[in-house]
């Protein structure tokens, strides 16, 4: 318990190393709820990234957020943040409808841009942002799926060989109180929906698991609402995908969960495979299959547990069961040196106070800077999440989110 709530503490209060000469200047389009714990604190304790600015449709709504979080200054308008020469990289925390056209206008702005989750509304936007001649000699551009830069997901994967997966599971759950139905994520002209918001982990989760892009959408049961701007807005969705290797993967998500949050979930079921065993008479064969389960792939630093349960069956060559048991065992990887001394992951760069957003701020200026990275969500990625969401709005009957007019 002692470690939990030093780890926290530290998470939210980190160390505040003095700023480089060269850092990056970062300007946030929108006074967003989600900024302070996506960019804001794990900029705190990056030497190399300075929060400049801030711009909002509503200008007091922004002065009164930059004088709640330390920023410096407040724009006019977003295109005045773009406009700015002294701004390096922008962040787009905007209602998902307005992603793509602002994304665009950055870029060609000659901006690094960090895009929250979903990246656009649809396929044919992520087509057209991720394809933009300007990113071929400049600009980053990176959607912000945090967790995927966080120790414990990437040691999950790791455990795992995709062609040898035959069932995924994913879920994540928002309690009912934690949205209401006047929140940007029930607007469709904005493109909202449950898929557009927990639904972009538990897809995204099948999709790295298998290390592909499903190739159906069999099935996708969704509650939705049906009347005014909020006409076609999902709040809970189970989506069922066949992948290329046979493999099934189940995707469920929900904004009006349970009472009591309950963490997010991945289960993966790989294959039964032979074991040879010396131990045992020629008449006689031992199987083994695995399931692994990672506990919370969301927000992993403030709890987590990787569980991995192997089946044994011994049988004889008539195919009856001589005997079976299981061997449990479970595994908790906050910082890369969690993974083991002798893992890949060892000496990659982290503290323990690192959130899954302040691992994706490395990357992402390590990026800008011309220096390795690690992890990435690459275009390609960007572009096979959209069009996986793009199936399950389709196969729903709700349709898919609203294309941009803007070019």
């Amino acid at each position: 318990m002692a470690a939990l709530v030093s780890r926290i503490w530290s998470a939210f209060n980190p160390p505040q190393p003095p700023k480089s000469n060269e850092a990056l200047r970062f300007g946030i389009l929108g006074a967003a709820n989600i900024a302070p714990l996506a960019l804001i604190g794990p900029a705190k304790s990056h030497p190399e990234v300075i929060i400049q600015a801030v711009a909002a449709r509503d200008h007091q709504k922004a002065a009164t957020f930059a004088k709640a979080n330390g920023i410096p200054e407040v724009k006019n308008s977003y295109q005045e943040m773009l406009d700015d020469p002294n701004i390096d990289c922008i962040f787009i925390p905007l209602p998902n409808g307005l992603h793509y056209e602002w994304a665009v206008r950055s870029i060609r702005a000659g901006k690094h841009v960090l895009l929250e989750k979903p990246s656009v509304s649809n396929s044919t936007e992520a087509e057209i942002l991720f394809n933009l001649p300007e990113l071929s000699n400049g600009p980053v551009l990176l959607e912000a799926f945090h967790n995927r830069f966080y120790p414990a997901w990437a040691y999950f994967r790791s455990l795992i060989d995709p062609a040898d997966v035959v069932h995924v599971s994913s879920n994540a759950k928002i309690p009912w109180w934690g949205t209401s139905k006047d929140d940007i994520h029930f607007n469709y002209n904005i493109s909202g929906g449950n898929m557009m918001a927990m639904g972009t982990y538990t897809f995204a989760a099948l999709r790295l698991i298998f290390d592909d892009s499903p190739e159906e959408c069999l099935s996708c049961d969704v509650k939705a609402f049906t009347e005014g701007v909020h006409k076609n807005c999902d709040f809970e969705s189970k989506a069922t995908f066949r992948f290329p290797n046979g493999g099934i993967g189940e995707a469920f998500s929900t904004l009006k969960g349970e009472t009591l949050p309950k963490p997010s979930g991945v289960t993966v079921t790989l294959k039964e495979v032979a074991v040879p065993d010396k131990t045992l008479s020629a008449s006689q064969e031992k199987f083994q299959s695995r399931e692994l389960t990672l506990r919370d792939f969301i927000h992993s630093i403030f709890w987590h547990r990787i569980d991995i349960k192997d089946m044994f069956e011994i049988r004889g060559k008539d195919g009856k069961v001589v005997k079976k048991w299981e061997e449990h065992s479970s595994r908790k990887v906050y910082t890369w040196k969690d993974a083991g001394s002798g893992s890949r992951f060892a000496n990659l760069p982290g503290e323990v106070y690192w959130m899954s957003y302040r691992h994706q701020l490395e990357q992402f200026v390590n990026r800008i800077k011309g220096r390795k990275t690690q992890h990435w969500v690459s275009a390609e990625d960007s572009i096979a999440q959209m069009k996986m969401i793009d199936m399950a709005y389709q196969k729903s009957g709700l349709g898919l989110r609203p294309t941009s007019t803007f070019r």
